[in-house]
């Protein structure tokens, strides 16, 4: 089977569970594909858990779920070395984080010291616990949901968490048909969760990471790239704008999402699909915009509107 299907075929079965968001699944699975790492903010009960359930379901991963909470400190996370008394000798156990699909749930009700303990994990694979280094599983992704700031009870994530993540994604409210369907199940009435057939093996997923790499981006899509950027720096709309880092991410994701398309070259459909999910979480709007999710992706819109490829 080629790539597109094997792809097209795993968010059909998601799908089966996560009614009504494809466009969100396909995000969530490009993010995973170009070994980035998701963040998900929405209200409680709209399908956070389920998405990171049908992700690993549909990859075959390994998958923990850690509760953050405000008294979680970071060896909950990372793990911690036990004294063996017969032995006189350190054991080190190793903590939830040593998993191939890592559920970080409502990670800003954690303090800032627990939500760092995340960066080293995310950023290189590995974790430094007691001065050893101790890599992570290969595939290693982490989604983290975070509950809206308004909320009781929540430490926000500073700016250099935010840009650990890769992508930042909303489910929002389902479809009324797509929620009148999920009403009649009778799975879902009495709560139990629906294990998805696996889609893709691990030598596809290695094969679909490879193709990313190979992607041709023209000179002309470059251009048009580093226009939309530079509108994020100049803008009187934006106090802060993406950074170099969040442009590489930006044309990481664009090959990514070609290579789910069957192109082997960037087109700027790309960029603008991904630019919403890699870009709002980096910027910093100014003025009456700041705060506003929804205005922020308006302005991002906006930015697409006036530069043209």
């Amino acid at each position: 089977m080629q790539l597109q299907g094997v792809i097209d075929a795993a968010v059909a079965e998601i799908a089966r569970v996560l009614l009504g968001k494809e466009a969100q699944i396909r995000l969530a699975l490009c993010c995973l594909f170009a070994r980035g790492h998701l963040l998900i903010e929405d209200l409680p009960g709209m399908g956070k858990t389920t998405l990171s359930h049908a992700l690993a379901d549909v990859l075959g991963l390994s998958w923990k779920r850690v509760q953050f909470t405000s008294d979680l400190l970071p060896a909950d996370i990372l793990g911690v070395s036990v004294y063996d008394r017969n032995d006189a000798t350190f054991s080190f156990h190793p903590g939830p984080i040593f998993t191939q699909l890592l559920l970080a749930d409502e990670i800003n009700r954690a303090t800032p010291r627990t939500q760092s303990a995340l960066l080293e994990a995310m950023a290189e694979a590995q974790v430094t616990v007691e001065g050893e280094r101790r890599p992570l599983p290969d595939p290693f992704f982490v989604i983290a949901t975070q509950n809206p700031i308004h909320q009781s009870g929540t430490y926000p994530l500073p700016e250099s968490q935010l840009d650990r993540f890769l992508m930042r994604l909303e489910l929002g409210y389902p479809h009324p048909r797509a929620e009148r369907e999920m009403l009649l199940r009778p799975q879902a009435a009495a709560g139990q969760r629906q294990v998805l057939r696996q889609c893709i093996e691990a030598s596809q997923l290695a094969a679909i990471r490879k193709a990313v790499g190979q992607v041709h981006a023209s000179d002309n899509l470059l251009d048009y790239l580093q226009r939309l950027v530079a509108c994020t720096r100049q803008s009187a709309e934006f106090a802060v704008g993406l950074s170099p880092r969040g442009a590489l991410a930006l044309l990481g994701c664009a090959r990514t999402w070609a290579v789910m398309h069957s192109r082997g070259h960037v087109v700027p459909e790309d960029v603008q699909m991904v630019l919403p999910a890699v870009a709002a979480h980096r910027l910093v709007p100014s003025g009456d915009f700041a705060g506003d999710g929804l205005a922020l992706v308006a302005l991002l819109q906006r930015s697409v509107d006036v530069i043209r490829p």
